[in-house]
């Protein structure tokens, strides 16, 4: 790996080709996602299933595009009985994890009759998108649908595109079954998000459509935000490792590798006070590569986006750390708990030289759909909270609102709205 000086400049040149890879940038396809949304949203199941057909290579129909009972059975039966328990184990983690972020509707009454609150209800219908070949990951299906179905909501449906055989994942079936998936539809790419967003023959409108996808399935969420809710416009993973010279340099580059594997834009960051651990690392990582399975995306994901930056003090280290706000952080350092402090910006955080990020993807329990491009200064996990709506309560009494009406009449006018200040005037005339 590269092991460059962190300075000033150096630390805009990362910030500026990570966010080259943003699905912001690819408006090139805009245009090819925005025809294959029009044309399901006028046409419905008759472009879904030729889009299918063109993409998928089978023959959708409405009696074929829901997965069945049976094929679920089969699903399992194809499955190792012990990965199945391990899927179980892994969702009884996120579980518990998510049940602890449930909040309650809540009423403040006061002494002059006034009541305020929160009326917390769960979202109706929510569609999670699954991908599929190579890019399906049943760690994702249950990271997706357990928080809604803690949340409440009280109908998920799934998509998720079919071989040619017309056949699905195994594992994407099992931990749909496993987390509570209520209907599973073998559609995918785009044409699928445009099926949730705006309903057709075979699959229902959904109120908000989560889970990954490849570029076409980013630019169609971004698309149709505002018919639906969505999570978040995933991009590349990300890992970053901040560390000092107690850290490991085998497990850091053993780390590193866990998400630049991904694929070819993926990216990962060490940030070190320590030169020999930089060393090491690299030397460790180029030991690594030679060996494991996908040497040729991990190649392309360090050539491109790979880097040692080597910081004068830890002062600096966390700074630039924050800068990019990496979806998976993890502290490497003598005091990791202190250094995390410190930490402003990061999808999740990762303490110590025992939690390596894929405790964190598969079986902690915290979820692993994290923001991306540096969106970790403003957005969140996603959790149960993305999967209830809040609604305000307000009752005012007559003697609540005659001891502020005078006040309400005056920022009204203020405004020149006239008739928001008589709304409030009338119920206080002779």
């Amino acid at each position: 790996m590269r092991i460059v000086e962190l300075t000033e400049s150096t630390r805009k040149n990362v910030l500026n080709d990570l966010l080259k890879r943003s699905p912001n940038n690819y408006t090139e396809y805009e245009d090819k996602v925005a025809g294959i949304l029009a044309n399901v949203k006028e046409n419905g199941d008759e472009a879904l299933f030729a889009y299918t057909l063109q993409y998928d290579k089978f023959q959708l129909t409405p009696e074929n595009i829901r997965v069945t009972e049976e094929e679920i059975r089969e699903a399992y039966a194809q499955m190792e009985p012990e990965l199945v328990e391990v899927m179980k184990r892994s969702a009884a983690n996120i579980r518990a994890f998510h049940e602890k972020q449930l909040r309650n509707s809540w009423f403040d009454t006061r002494e002059d009759g006034s009541i305020l609150g929160m009326k917390i209800t769960p979202i109706g219908r929510v569609g999670v998108y699954v991908p599929g070949g190579k890019a399906a990951y049943p760690s994702s299906v249950l990271m997706n649908v357990i928080p809604a179905r803690v949340a409440g909501v009280p109908d998920i449906l799934m998509t998720t595109p079919p071989g040619a055989d017309g056949k699905v994942n195994p594992g994407t079936l099992v931990a749909a079954d496993i987390a509570g998936v209520d209907a599973i539809y073998k559609a995918g790419g785009a044409q699928a998000i445009a099926a949730m967003a705006y309903g057709t023959q075979s699959i229902p409108k959904v109120d908000k459509i989560t889970g990954p996808g490849n570029i076409y399935v980013a630019l169609a969420k971004k698309a149709v935000y505002g018919y639906v809710s969505i999570d978040s416009i995933a991009g590349p993973s990300e890992i970053l490792v901040l560390a000092d010279e107690t850290a490991n340099p085998r497990y850091v580059a053993a780390d590193l590798l866990s998400q630049a594997e991904h694929d070819e834009l993926a990216s990962a960051i060490l940030i070190t006070t320590s030169r020999e651990l930089a060393d090491q690392v690299s030397r460790q990582v180029d030991d690594f590569v030679a060996r494991l399975s996908r040497r040729e995306i991990m190649e392309k994901s360090l050539d491109n986006y790979g880097y040692i930056l080597l910081a004068e003090n830890m002062e600096d280290a966390i700074e630039a750390a924050n800068d990019i706000a990496s979806e998976h952080l993890e502290i490497l350092t003598r005091n990791p708990f202190e250094t995390m402090t410190r930490i402003k910006n990061a999808g999740a955080i990762f303490l110590g030289e025992y939690s390596s990020e894929p405790l964190g993807d598969y079986y902690a329990g915290p979820n692993h759909i994290l923001p991306t491009n540096g969106t970790a200064r403003f957005f969140s996990p996603v959790n149960v909270d993305d999967f209830q709506k809040k609604t305000s309560i307000i009752s005012y009494s007559q003697k609540a609102l005659q001891a502020v009406h005078q006040d309400i009449e005056k920022f009204a006018e203020s405004e020149g709205l006239t008739a928001h200040a008589n709304s409030i005037r009338v119920r206080f005339e002779e």
